[in-house]
């Protein structure tokens, strides 16, 4: 059981989010206010009504009432209202830095210009309470000609991008689909990461590392089942954007006692913790650090790994990387002589 001390060290200490899907923040009763200001028709009678249907069975599940709910997204103050309604929940939950993934291609098949989405989610980003930077993610159950498409509809906004990321049903689309597009998206000079290991097998950690070249793997928990990829990624360093609370909605682990998390850090692995889809898994990323340390036997030097393994996978320059890093120290080491 949480003790109130460690409670309280989860929910002040400062930390980096590093897998928040933008869309996947936008909550029912935004979802209903958007659909008023753009006249679009919803399949739910209410806000309650819409909640009632967060009852995933998998990631496919999940994935068909994501899109309805991003149909409301239709201009770029939805885009920024969005956005500022996120940075302001994180900045409430002490994220210093956010780096937040959008999904371009759910907005252009309906219509929506690329220019729209992107600019509306920048300038909230601009304006918002803490730093934050963009990722775009390529669906990957379309093509890879789709995705190298919107990689090149995105040139023009290479300058409010710090990455691309590959998201949406894992199954059945290995990280080898989108060799090409990875690849043009490096020559670019984008950092890249990629959703692996989470439905899919540990195989898909292994070809997001060595066929794109990946430098973060998203969720990545199912790497312990491969002993030989486990040493890698503590020989590597390489960093997994773990997220508990979605685990757990979409059956990754039945309840939040069988979460591997401990494991991973006990392993030497760079593990992260994030909210991933908060507005329909049941918290925001101290939700998620409280669930995990209620029901996992953790404490706090692994609260202090977690916040300092945020910032030392995060995509930031060296100095302020550094920086902090010293500010988590400067916390832990105060609330513990306290």
């Amino acid at each position: 059981m949480l003790n109130e001390q460690l409670r309280h060290m989860l929910q002040a200490m400062p930390k980096a989010e590093l897998h928040i899907h933008i869309e996947g923040s936008l909550e029912p009763e935004l979802i209903f206010e958007l659909a008023q200001r753009n006249r679009v028709a919803l399949p739910y009678a209410s806000v309650e009504a819409l909640r009632q249907a967060y009852a995933f069975t998998d990631l496919q599940s999940f994935l068909d009432i994501y899109y309805a709910g991003a149909s409301v997204l239709l201009t770029e103050q939805d885009f920024y209202d969005m956005t500022m309604a996120y940075l302001r929940r994180a900045a409430a939950d002490n994220v210093r830095h956010a780096e937040i993934f959008f999904d371009p291609q759910t907005h252009t098949a309906r219509g929506v210009p690329f220019k729209t989405v992107v600019d509306g989610i920048w300038r909230a980003c601009q304006d918002g309470p803490i730093s934050a930077t963009l990722i775009m993610c390529f669906l990957r159950h379309l093509s890879e000609d789709d995705a190298i498409a919107t990689l090149e509809e995105a040139l023009p906004f290479r300058d409010k991008l710090i990455g691309v990321g590959l998201d949406s049903s894992e199954v059945g689309h290995p990280p080898e689909k989108f060799a090409r597009v990875f690849e043009r998206a490096r020559n670019l000079g984008l950092h890249l990461v990629a959703h692996a290991g989470e439905e899919g097998p540990p195989a898909y950690i292994e070809s997001a590392l060595d066929v794109l070249n990946v430098e973060r793997i998203d969720h990545g928990v199912r790497c312990l089942e491969d002993p030989d990829l486990t040493a890698r990624l503590v020989r590597e360093q390489m960093a997994l954007t773990v997220c508990p609370l979605s685990n757990i909605k979409l059956r990754v682990f039945d309840v939040m006692g069988d979460s591997n998390l401990r494991r991973l850090l006990d392993a030497g692995l760079v593990a992260t913790l994030n909210s991933d889809d908060p507005a329909y898994f049941g918290g925001y990323i101290n939700d998620n650090y409280l669930a995990a340390f209620d029901a996992l036997p953790l404490d706090v030097d692994h609260a202090r790994q977690l916040a300092k393994n945020s910032f030392a996978a995060a995509f930031l320059e060296p100095e302020r990387k550094r920086a902090y890093l010293a500010e988590v120290d400067a916390f832990f080491d105060a609330a513990q002589a306290a």
